[in-house]
């Protein structure tokens, strides 16, 4: 049985692994499993999640506000099982928004905060401070660890965001010729070898999307799925992805409607 790393060394522990997080690269499934061992019931994303609850309590901007009053699908201020039904529409701003563009609406409108340079800079480099978007990514999914993903498609825009992922999953472009589906349709596929799963189907897509947002031992940070999207696509050797895209929301639709019916299980423990 696994004993659980007291929380208090959880900070101490993962400045310790900084030095050997770019073996993660190199390393197989089985050295993972020996960190995972490690670390136990803990996580380094709860570093994330104290500084996103922060960061979610403040009272910021030219209106004082904080964003305790955020709706994030479920209500103002609600966020247990709020992230297990994201992305949907949103009536107030007319569109389909994950968390991460709720939250930039939520600091704009609600905050009066200036959100352009956190749009252009949604992610932090490797070996920086969580970007506000990350810290609150981590906090806002703890608080839906155990709900049923349940990712809505009643409106029509929300089933357009489903159809345009599903055809982006599929569509091949790049120097490579490569599309999401080049690695993630078949059993078996590895990069650096990682096995890589089976996206297009439920049981692929139930076992990946719940465990996301994630805190990357290689990176030493807690990345989102638009992180994820964005990143794909950089090793297909596409452009990156604009964050917010249709893109890029069409593809976590795609991927959450799929995941429907599974446990949320995040800030997931990733290589």
């Amino acid at each position: 049985m696994n004993q659980s790393i007291p929380k208090t060394f959880v900070l101490g522990l993962a400045l310790a692994l900084a030095p050997v997080s770019a073996s993660f690269a190199q390393s197989g499934n089985d050295v993972f499993a020996e960190y995972r061992e490690m670390f136990g019931d803990d996580n380094p994303a709860e570093l994330a999640e104290m500084q996103g609850e922060e960061i979610w309590r403040a009272v910021r901007g030219p209106k004082q506000a904080s964003l305790e009053q955020c709706d994030l699908g479920l209500g103002p201020g609600v966020m247990q099982g709020a992230y297990a039904q994201l992305p949907r529409w949103f009536e107030d701003a007319g569109q389909v928004m994950d968390l991460e563009m709720r939250l930039l609406w939520c600091m704009e409108k609600q905050q009066g905060l200036d959100v352009s340079a956190l749009r252009a800079h949604p992610f932090s480099e490797q070996g920086q401070q969580q970007t506000d978007l990350e810290a609150l990514s981590a906090y806002i999914a703890a608080q839906s660890r155990g709900a049923t993903v349940a990712v809505p498609q009643e409106h029509p825009a929300e089933r357009r965001a489903f159809e345009n992922g599903k055809r982006f999953f599929n569509y091949r472009a790049g120097p490579h010729d490569f599309s999401c589906a080049t690695c993630h349709t078949h059993d078996g596929k590895r990069i650096r070898l990682q096995d890589m799963p089976r996206l297009n189907t439920v049981e692929g897509a139930k076992g990946s999307f719940p465990t996301w947002p994630a805190y990357r031992l290689s990176q030493g940070a807690v990345r989102t799925l638009e992180w994820r999207m964005n990143d794909c696509m950089r090793q297909q050797r596409l452009p990156g992805l604009q964050h917010g895209s249709d893109v890029a929301i069409g593809l976590i639709t795609y991927l959450g409607v799929q995941a429907n019916g599974a446990v949320m299980d995040s800030p997931g423990l990733k290589r």
